[in-house]
């Protein structure tokens, strides 16, 4: 009856510590994921949708001049800068933003 009430005992304290683990593993694993978003001013939306061109400007114009100079611009608007300027002036405007074809995201497959 002991070693029967010890196995319980030690099977219940590993079972604990194998879910305790796995769970701060997937916290962390998300909390990860978040912050690298965040540090690359890729941050998700909340609603799923693209962010406006307001959001983008209020996250991006790091000088706040109204304007977006590559070195501020990242993800999809650094990589297709050129097209996106049309006038060529080396700055991207609220006005060209807006008239500038929206990016082909390739998001992770469904897992549905």
């Amino acid at each position: 009856m002991y070693r029967t009430t010890v196995k319980l005992a030690l099977f219940c304290v590993i079972a604990t510590l194998s879910i305790s683990c796995k769970t701060k593993a997937q916290t962390t694993d998300t909390t990860t994921v978040e912050k690298r978003e965040q540090q690359r001013g890729q941050e998700r939306p909340k609603n799923g949708q693209r962010p406006s061109v307001e959001e983008l400007f209020a996250k991006m114009d790091t000088n706040k001049d109204g304007k977006l100079a590559k070195t501020e611009v990242k993800g999809p608007l650094q990589k297709d800068f050129a097209k996106i300027d049309s006038n060529g002036d080396g700055f991207i405007s609220a006005e060209e933003l807006e008239k500038a074809p929206k990016p082909n995201r390739q998001g992770p497959p469904n897992r549905n």
